[in-house]
Order: C-alpha cells, then sequence, then structure tokens
C-alpha cells in the first residue's frame, strides 16, 4: 500500500512550513507529499494567508528529490485549462516526472467570493470540469510536431502546439475523485488514472467504487487500470494521551477521530487500515495531517505504519 501525507495549507502555512513538511515525509519514506488547491481558510483566521498550490509545488520540486507531488484537488474554476497543462508540465520537467494532477468542479464557494473567481452553478462547473480534462490530456498527448485542436461549449483551442511536453508520457497521472454518483465515476472511467474518495465511510467508498466500475464497462475499459484510493484525517500517538493532545491541537474529539478517520495507537491505525483493505481494495491512502508544525507524528507514522 502507498501512504502519501496530504494537507491544507490554507488553514495556515507558508512555502516554508510545507517545504518542512515535504522534506520530511520524503527522508521518512512516505510515496508522495499533496496538497490541497484553496485560497481561503475554513474556520481560524489562515495566517499568513494562503500559498498557490502550483507554484509551492514548483518549489518543493527543486528541493526534493525521490517523493511524488500533487493537489488533491486542483479546482476547474481556478485556472484555464490550455494554462494549467503549461504549468503541470512545466512542474513535472522540474521535478524529473514526480508530478500528479487531481482536477475537480470545484465548491467552496465563498473562496471564489473573496478573491474575485467566478462560481458558475454545478451543472456548468461540472460541463467546464469535463472540458478541461478533455484539453489537457489532449495537449499532453499530442505528438511532437502535431498540433492540437478543440471546440467546446466553454473553451476553444485552435492550431497549439501543444508544448511544453511533460516527462512522464503521455502525461502525468490525473487524480478524479469524490461522491458523485452519475458524473463523477464516469469521469474517472474517460480520464482518470486514479480515483478517492476523501473523508467518507468503508461502505460508501465501496459503493462508490463500484459505481466506477460500471462506468469503465460502460466505455470499454478495464477498471483494474484505476488505483483506487481514500483520504482520511490521521492521529497517531504512542499513548493515549499523546493521541488526545494531538487531537486537541486540531480541534477534534479522539472518538469522532476513531470512528471517522484514523486515529489511536499505531497498531490501531495499521489494524483500521487492513480492515479498509479488505473492505474496499484500495492500494493508497492520503493521510490527512492537520498539525504541519509536528514533524513528529510524521517519523511516528513512518516508523509504524511504512
Amino acid at each position: 500500500m502507498d501512504l502519501r501525507i496530504f494537507t491544507e495549507p490554507q488553514q495556515g502555512a507558508d512555502y516554508d512550513d510545507l517545504l518542512r513538511v515535504a522534506r520530511t515525509a520524503e527522508e521518512a519514506g512516505f510515496d508522495a507529499f499533496f496538497r490541497s488547491d484553496h485560497y481561503l481558510a475554513m474556520g481560524g483566521s489562515g495566517e499568513p494567508g494562503p500559498t498557490d498550490a502550483w507554484l509551492t509545488l514548483a518549489g518543493l520540486a527543486r528541493e526534493t528529490s525521490r517523493i511524488r507531488l500533487g493537489t488533491l484537488v486542483t479546482s476547474a474554476t481556478f485556472r484555464l485549462p490550455g494554462p494549467l497543462a503549461i504549468g503541470v508540465a512545466q512542474v513535472d520537467r522540474m521535478s524529473g516526472g514526480r508530478v500528479e494532477l487531481g482536477l475537480g468542479s470545484g465548491w467552496f464557494e465563498a473562496e471564489h467570493a473573496a478573491y474575485g473567481i467566478p462560481f458558475p452553478r454545478l451543472r456548468e462547473r461540472f460541463d467546464r470540469l469535463t472540458e478541461q480534462l478533455e484539453i489537457i490530456t489532449g495537449l499532453w498527448h499530442t505528438l511532437p510536431g502535431e498540433r492540437f485542436e478543440y471546440s467546446g461549449d466553454h473553451y476553444t483551442v485552435t492550431d497549439s502546439p501543444a508544448l511544453p511536453k511533460p516527462v512522464q508520457q503521455p502525461g502525468p497521472p490525473v487524480i478524479v475523485g469524490g461522491k458523485g454518483k452519475r458524473r463523477t465515476p464516469a469521469l474517472a472511467a474517460r480520464f482518470a488514472s486514479e480515483f478517492n474518495v476523501p473523508f467518507s465511510s468503508m461502505d460508501d467508498v465501496a459503493a462508490q467504487f463500484a459505481r466506477v466500475d460500471e462506468a469503465c464497462a460502460a466505455v470499454g475499459r478495464d477498471p483494474k487500470e484505476i488505483v483506487r484510493s481514500v483520504a482520511q484525517v490521521v492521529c497517531v500517538g504512542r499513548t493515549d494521551e499523546q493521541v488526545k493532545a494531538r487531537a486537541l491541537a486540531i480541534g477534534r474529539e479522539v472518538d469522532d477521530l476513531r470512528a471517522n478517520g484514523l486515529a489511536g495507537s499505531p497498531e490501531e491505525v495499521a489494524d483500521r487500515l487492513g480492515q479498509w483493505v479488505e473492505r474496499t481494495g484500495i492500494t493508497r491512502v492520503y493521510l490527512q495531517v492537520l498539525d504541519l508544525g509536528d514533524l513528529d507524528h510524521l517519523e511516528l507514522l513512518a516508523a509504524h505504519l511504512l
């Protein structure tokens, strides 16, 4: 199983904080360092303020050497598809081919209002997400010397040289995820290298994976080609007191975290991960760490879970 570190820097972290976490995760042996792509804190002040996801990952690409880097997930409302394809391809080149793109429709209306970003209705957001996935993967898959064109309801691409090319071919892995029952599995079947279900129960995750299987069958794709993953908040301690202290630091109750996340002793969490594998067949877990100053937490996770 791949274990990845997943951060929420909009809650209050600058680039140096993220660099320390990414380097610690890399040295400890985790598979990847991922971050959310948000511009507004969800509770609290968010100070010192938001960091741009892809600027952050570009910096980390040059200051790490092995760990994979990506977003869970970038909002299609934040960027135009052509410039996003260019930016991700550039960071892939800067990292030597270690980047992954998680892309979603966007959901947090308040952050759009706070920074002047248009926020269409849900149907239009999904329509735009679909066109963005078509354009981004189309640009990456275009052979050298050829041109890419696209005409949609929201975006038109004309006579594009489809440059730069990412290191990974035909392109960086694309992660699609979420809890939508119809359009989300359909998008995964068409575009995803990985499907992620965040912060859900085992039963709900298993049901969503079944919908992805059905969507793959509808388009003639082998569902085994898609990596299955979940994201869960993690809170581990050597003692009950340490678990309680870490839960308090992120404003959560231990009982809630045990029921709806990964919390307790290393042995408890290892057992819980085993249950996840048996029930859902996941091969990858994003461990959401919310206290980015607690590097000992990462080292404990690595020592007992990796």
